[in-house]
């Protein structure tokens, strides 16, 4: 998770862009939220916890000058959720000030830190620090040190960083969490995490950023970088069209909204059922909900009503604060579901504490039975790659089947789509997705990792 923006803009107020492209990432990160710009001379920062709207306002983004912005909204996995490790962190070296954003999950932190001086004092706790204070203590350009800890750095990252006159930005060589370029109207560039923020700041789409890619942009232009890892294969986050990304984006080509409709009309194919209705839980689950009753021939009906300022109960930082959020975040809709044998369409079970109050919820609204449908397979395996997909002890798949799973929801039937359901819908073949929370298979993880189907 967390969202990222980097732009380049002469001549633009490019923190007040940074800023607008950043709320098209909040569905990325909810716990705290930063932006620093410069100015060709001076690099200024503001970040702080909470959402978008609450860290910024007119009088922070006036203080924030200057034609070059790197944004981040955070969700945490490596570090607490504290202030110290909001971004963009900031820097020094003898090249200058440097702002930096990081989108991911290393798997070597320990390796990485071991490698710092032993005078550098960490003030943060998260492995963006690390990655950031290992650039720092390169030698040469800031592309050469780059290129350096792209050599060095192992696990899951996306980042955008800026000088005070310079922006750069750079993925892993395995490509697992997004990145994308684009060209602002009237002149500059913005590299974001989803392609759905560029929209919202009118700059056109131009394409991803590649793995294992290094791209700077300058007065002087735009400048690209491909640096070399046998060893590493593409490996885009499979998750990312389950749920995290926004429907309207477009990753490695293709549509999240109709990839997440082509696996609902996949799982209607794989699980049908005698139903009256087909509802999906909102929102990611829309676009499946809608090609589950396309696909079956059922009528699709609003089950349930989201309160649109309840935060995704995902990505909450405690368990508490998802089942608070739960019993806030939705009102059924009463003459859909009086009478009705309801299948219910969502992304994902991954500890099972949403989906059994989920079925309450429809069963005390009068639904006769309840059929939930996944569009994922079962998630049986952590991630280690900069998603909170817990432990396996609190994995509900990996310690139940499904009909155990059934059971414990309290629905009538449960079907999952099959992994490869899920990758024809998506269009890409499995070596280039990563699957590891579904197969244990990962492209990169821990040492110290031995997963349970004794992948390492």
């Amino acid at each position: 998770m967390c969202g990222i923006v980097g732009i380049f803009a002469p001549g633009h107020d490019a923190a007040r862009l940074a800023y607008f492209a950043l709320y098209a990432l909040q569905h990325r990160g909810q716990e705290s939220a930063g932006i620093a710009a410069a100015d060709g001379h001076t690099l200024r920062s503001h970040k702080a916890m909470g959402l978008i709207g609450a860290v910024f306002d007119e009088e922070t983004l006036a203080g924030l000058t200057g034609h070059i912005a790197v944004a981040h909204t955070r969700y945490s996995t490596s570090g607490s959720s504290i202030v110290v490790n909001a971004q963009p962190l900031l820097e020094r070296s003898e090249l200058g000030d440097i702002a930096f954003a990081h989108n991911g999950n290393l798997t070597n932190t320990d390796e990485l830190r071991a490698r710092l001086s032993p005078a550098t004092e960490l003030q943060a706790t998260s492995d963006s620090e690390v990655m950031a204070k290992l650039l720092v203590e390169q030698e040469g350009a800031l592309t050469d040190r780059i290129a350096r800890v792209l050599d060095l750095a192992r696990g899951a990252y996306s980042v955008v960083l800026c000088s005070d006159d310079e922006l750069y930005a750079f993925r892993d060589p395995w490509g697992v969490r997004p990145l994308c370029l684009g060209r602002l109207d009237g002149g500059g560039w913005a590299v974001v995490s989803e392609s759905c923020a560029l929209a919202t700041i009118g700059a056109e789409y131009v394409r991803e950023i590649e793995p294992g890619e290094i791209v700077r942009i300058g007065r002087d232009g735009i400048e690209s970088r491909k640096t070399r890892h046998d060893e590493a294969q593409p490996a885009l986050c499979m998750f990312e069209y389950i749920y995290f990304a926004r429907p309207d984006s477009r990753l490695a080509g293709r549509s999240i909204y109709m990839a997440r409709m082509a696996m609902g009309r996949a799982l209607a194919r794989e699980h049908p059922v005698e139903a009256d209705v087909v509802m999906a839980v909102p929102d990611s689950a829309v676009p499946g909900g809608i090609g589950y009753a396309a696909e079956s021939g059922l009528p699709y009906v609003e089950g349930l009503i989201k309160n649109r300022y309840i935060g995704r109960t995902f990505i909450s930082p405690d368990q508490s604060m998802r089942a608070r959020g739960v019993q806030l975040k939705f009102n059924p809709v009463l003459e859909n579901l009086r009478d009705q044998r309801v299948v219910v369409v969502d992304d994902s079970i991954v500890r099972g504490t949403t989906t059994p109050r989920i079925v309450r919820l429809l069963r005390e609204a009068g639904a006769r039975e309840v059929h939930v449908r996944i569009t994922s397979p079962p998630i049986r395996h952590p991630c280690y790659l900069g998603v909170d997909m817990a432990t396996y002890d609190e994995l509900i798949a990996a310690n139940h089947d499904v009909e155990e799973i059934r059971r414990r929801i309290g629905a009538d039937t449960l079907g999952y789509l099959s992994l490869q359901g899920l990758l024809d819908a998506v269009g890409r073949p499995r070596g280039e997705m990563c699957l590891g929370c579904l197969t244990g298979e990962y492209p990169t993880a821990p040492a110290s990792h031995r997963a349970r189907s004794g992948v390492c």
